[in-house]
């Protein structure tokens, strides 16, 4: 046994890791990115931001569309016009 099995045993049986997560909180897809809370809220105002949505009062966000996003349009790979 290493240490992720460990990890693993520990791990509440219904709490689903970060990485097999479709959907992330705000705080969450901040820790995965890197990029700050306060900029992800803003970039999911903004038009064209497919990959947020609301479930009540709480914001949450698309991981693959996420990803997409980060990629087209942060990196600088969308299409210019």
């Amino acid at each position: 046994m290493d240490y992720y099995d460990d990890e693993r045993e520990k791990m509440n049986p219904r709490e689903v890791p970060i990485w097999r997560k479709m959907n992330l909180t705000i705080q969450e897809a901040s820790a995965v990115s890197g990029i700050g809370q306060q900029t992800i809220r803003e970039q999911a105002t903004l038009p064209g931001a497919n990959f947020a949505f609301k479930v009540g009062n709480k914001t949450m966000i698309n991981r693959k569309l996420f990803d997409k996003y980060i990629e087209d349009v942060l990196c600088g790979n969308a299409e210019r016009r």
